[in-house]
């Protein structure tokens, strides 16, 4: 009996059509990974000025004096990046509000705002008065 000799295996034609389906989807895979790095540095720049506008609003309405109308502006160091916040402060018609809008950008973009907050702010309380206690009953240092 005599075997019959067939090569198996691929032919170059199929290794070659094999490999450019790989490279298709390698590249759809880079794309999308491409896509979801940028998104998310994005997403983490609006986190942080967000977090910086927050934080700007808390010490304005927690400042000893009320802030003066007007535009004011800063640098801040924040997350290993310098950020520029502006806060425009106008008035109300309600005569003990005061609005403030605070915008920010990172410095070497500062055009380009990533976030506006808007809030309230309402006169500090007279000399003398104690800040209000939120949670009545509760006790603890400076409760």
């Amino acid at each position: 009996m005599g075997r019959s000799s067939q090569a198996q295996g691929f032919t170059l034609l199929e290794v070659m059509v094999a490999l450019a389906i790989v490279a298709l989807g390698m590249t759809a895979v880079h794309a999308q990974l491409n896509r979801y790095a940028v998104g998310a540095a994005i997403i983490e720049n609006k986190v942080l000025a967000s977090w910086i506008a927050s934080n700007r609003i808390a010490e304005l309405s927690v400042a000893p004096q009320w802030p003066p109308l007007g535009e004011t502006s800063d640098e801040v160091d924040y997350a290993r990046r310098v950020w520029i916040w502006r806060a425009r402060i106008s008035e109300t018609p309600v005569e003990n509000l005061r609005r403030v809008d605070v915008s920010v950008a990172l410095a070497d973009q500062p055009e380009q705002a990533l976030h506006t907050v808007s809030g309230l702010l309402e006169p500090p309380a007279p000399p003398g008065i104690p800040p209000f206690n939120w949670l009545p009953g509760a006790t603890g240092p400076g409760l």
